[in-house]
């Protein structure tokens, strides 16, 4: 466990284990402590998602202390804990919260394993305070996706678990605007046309794709890290325009699955910058 003294700040840790790569969450909204909690107490955001990694069965800590014969008696995860932060009364501007794990390999007909990741750094915010979250900027980590590999019966994986969010109340559905970044590779501009295509014309009830743009660097938030940690900064982008089934971080997570499985099919191995924000329309 990292030294929490010293000034949180995203990035790469060096001792790291190397698999799919490095997926990072960043929760942007109102956090309104617990009328509770007292200023300087309570766990950190580092503490409360390691124990729900490993309360869910998620965490893989192979690559913690201990023996050889200790790593080996440890199940693998779907991801390695790298650091976690929160915001602080003078940190100003930035997410309430962020998350940094090493991404284990993707089985051949899975997902990278956004929906569980945000459930975690989710779980674990609402334990530091009431959240009105208005905005998830994510890091997908395309580069360990092998398009190729996907089986016949689950070509996007994520398609498999769609029909979780059938059924659900009209009302639920929200706007909200998507930010899909290649940063300086230039992948997402060369594929948006059939990015936002084949996302129109997947059979699936979670997001209705109505429109899309391509994005002036501009447009996207800049992210709680430096350009060298994932290939930026963000240049080659577009921005898509529609309804979720529902405002949570589980279907931003199943976007995210889907988007990148997409972009991956299409051929974009760069990783990507991946940001949802809620409509202001939206209540």
């Amino acid at each position: 466990m990292p030294e929490h003294n010293a000034a949180e700040r995203p990035g790469v840790v060096p001792e790291a284990r190397r698999t799919a790569g490095t997926l990072f969450a960043a929760l942007h909204g109102e956090l309104t402590a617990h009328a509770w909690a007292g200023p300087d107490v309570g766990p950190d955001a580092y503490a409360l998602f390691h124990q729900r990694s490993l309360a869910m069965g998620w965490l893989d800590d192979r690559s913690a202390g201990g023996g050889t014969e200790d790593r080996m008696r440890r199940a693998p995860g779907l991801w390695a804990m790298n650091d976690a932060g929160q915001r602080t009364p003078a940190a100003g501007a930035g997410p309430v919260a962020w998350f940094q794990v090493e991404a284990s390999a993707v089985a051949d007909d899975r997902p990278l394993p956004v929906r569980p990741f945000l459930e975690c750094a989710e779980s674990a915010t609402a334990q530091l305070g009431t959240l009105r979250l208005t905005a998830v900027q994510l890091l997908l980590p395309l580069q360990g996706l092998d398009a190729a590999a996907r089986p016949a019966y689950a070509p996007v994986p994520s398609m498999l678990t769609a029909d979780w969010f059938a059924g659900r109340d009209p009302r639920s559905r929200t706007p909200v605007e998507v930010g899909v970044d290649s940063g300086r590779d230039p992948g997402v501009h060369d594929v948006a046309e059939r990015l936002a295509d084949r996302l129109r014309h997947l059979d699936q009830p979670v997001f209705v794709c109505r429109s899309y743009d391509l994005a002036s660097p501009d447009a996207v938030p800049a992210p709680p890290f430096d350009d060298s940690f994932w290939n930026g900064p963000p240049q080659h982008g577009m921005v898509l325009r529609g309804d979720l089934a529902e405002w949570s971080c589980d279907a931003v997570g199943w976007l995210a699955e889907t988007v990148a499985d997409t972009a991956a099919s299409l051929g974009v191995r760069s990783p990507l910058l991946f940001t949802v924000t809620r409509a202001r329309s939206a209540g």
